[in-house]
C-alpha cells in the first residue's frame, strides 16, 4: 500500500536518481569532451594528426565501451570506496558512471565534430584563425545542434544506466523497483518506480528535442 513512508520513500527515490543522472552527466562532460575534441584533432584528417594519441584515446574509449556497466560497477568497487569513501547509495554511483559515460561521450562529441563541413574549416584557417580558434568558434559551434543531441542522448542512457545499479544498492528509483518489486513482490511499488523512469525519461528526450529545434539556426 502507498503509505506515507512508502510516498516518501519514492520521492527521495527520484531525488536520487536525477541527482544521479545530471550530475555523471556534467562530470562525464568535464572529461569526455575534451577527450572527443583531441580524438577529432588527432584523427587522420583533423586539424593536428596524432596517430599514437588517436590510438590511445580511441583504445581507452573502445575497452570501457565493452565492459558492460554492471561488471564495471562491481570492477570499480575498490575505486569507488577510495573517492567516496563508500561503495554503495547514490554518490557512490556517479563514480563509475562518470567512468561509463565519458568514454561514449567522447566518441558521441568526435562523431559529432566529424560532421562539420571541411570546407568551414579551411576557411578559418585562410583567415588566418588559430587550431583553438577554430576549435572553440568553428567546430563547436557548428556542431552545437548535433552536441546538444548528444548530450540529451547520454542523459537518457545514464538515466537507465542509475536505475541499473539499484541491483548492487546504487540509490534511486532503481533501487526501490529491485527492493520491493524483487525481493518483497511488491509489484505495485515496482510498477510506479518503472512508470516514473519512463516519465523523467520522456520529459528529459522532449525538452532535449525543443531546445536542440531552438538552436538550430538551419531552420530558421
Amino acid at each position: 500500500m502507498f503509505t506515507e513512508k512508502v510516498i516518501s520513500m519514492i520521492l527521495v527515490g527520484i531525488k536520487d536518481t536525477l541527482y544521479m543522472t545530471l550530475v555523471s552527466t556534467v562530470f562525464g562532460y568535464v572529461l569526455g569532451l575534451p577527450m572527443g575534441i583531441l580524438l577529432n584533432v588527432t584523427r587522420k584528417d583533423g586539424l593536428k594528426p596524432n596517430r599514437v594519441v588517436y590510438g590511445i584515446l580511441g583504445f581507452i574509449c573502445n575497452i570501457v565501451r565493452s565492459i558492460p556497466f554492471l561488471i564495471l560497477l562491481i570492477l570499480l568497487i575498490p575505486f569507488t570506496r577510495f573517492i567516496v569513501g563508500q561503495s554503495y547509495g547514490s554518490t557512490a554511483t556517479i563514480v563509475p558512471l562518470v567512468i561509463c559515460a565519458a568514454p561514449y561521450i567522447a566518441r558521441v562529441v568526435e562523431s559529432s565534430l566529424n560532421e562539420v563541413d571541411a570546407g568551414v574549416i579551411e576557411a578559418a584557417k585562410a583567415m588566418g584563425a588559430s587550431d583553438i580558434q577554430i576549435i572553440l568558434k568553428v567546430l563547436l559551434v557548428e556542431a552545437r545542434v548535433s552536441l546538444f543531441t548528444g548530450f540529451t542522448i547520454t542523459t537518457g542512457l545514464l538515466l537507465g544506466y542509475s536505475a541499473m545499479s539499484g541491483t548492487v544498492g546504487g540509490g534511486g528509483l532503481g533501487d526501490i523497483a529491485v527492493r520491493y518489486g524483487y525481493y518483497r513482490w511488491q509489484t505495485d511499488i515496482m510498477i510506479v518506480t518503472v512508470l516514473l523512469l519512463i516519465v523523467i525519461f520522456q520529459i528529459i528526450q522532449n525538452l532535449g528535442t525543443k531546445l536542440s529545434s531552438h538552436i538550430d539556426h538551419r531552420k530558421r
